[in-house]
């Protein structure tokens, strides 16, 4: 297996990367969203070349197929109005929390007063085993 390159330059901005290590191999353009697009750019019209996709929009059947969907989806391109927006999520109502009593809070003991009873060193194991103080 190869080593992956510690560093490359981007086709666009001419400035060193460290690429992807998933894609090392095929990364030639650096993350920054200008080049991302410089890289689209290129591999669309590397991809428009190849002879078999030359005409690939082109021609009757290709346009039969767009009249379609156009009649399929009527509206789609017209921007819809600014006034009301459909939420995905209903409107959350605020819920009354339930009184709770205090009184039979305050009977138990504080949790920290109950540690301290421990000796310390059962504590100390316990710290030991699971990393915490």
């Amino acid at each position: 297996m190869r080593r992956p390159l510690s560093k490359r330059k981007c086709l666009h901005c001419k400035t060193f990367f460290d690429p992807n290590p998933r894609s090392a191999g095929r990364q030639r353009y650096c993350t920054l969203p200008e080049c991302r697009k410089a890289s689209k750019t290129a591999s669309q019209l590397k991809w428009r070349r190849q002879p078999a996709n030359r005409d690939y929009f082109k021609g009757p059947p290709h346009v039969q197929r767009v009249r379609q969907w156009r009649q399929a989806h009527p509206g789609y391109w017209r921007r819809g109005s600014s006034g009301a927006s459909h939420a995905l999520q209903d409107s959350l109502e605020p819920q009354s929390m339930p009184n709770q009593s205090l009184e039979r809070e305050s009977k138990r003991e504080p949790l920290q007063d109950s540690l301290f009873m421990q000796p310390a060193v059962f504590v100390g194991l316990i710290a030991q085993l699971t990393g915490f103080a």
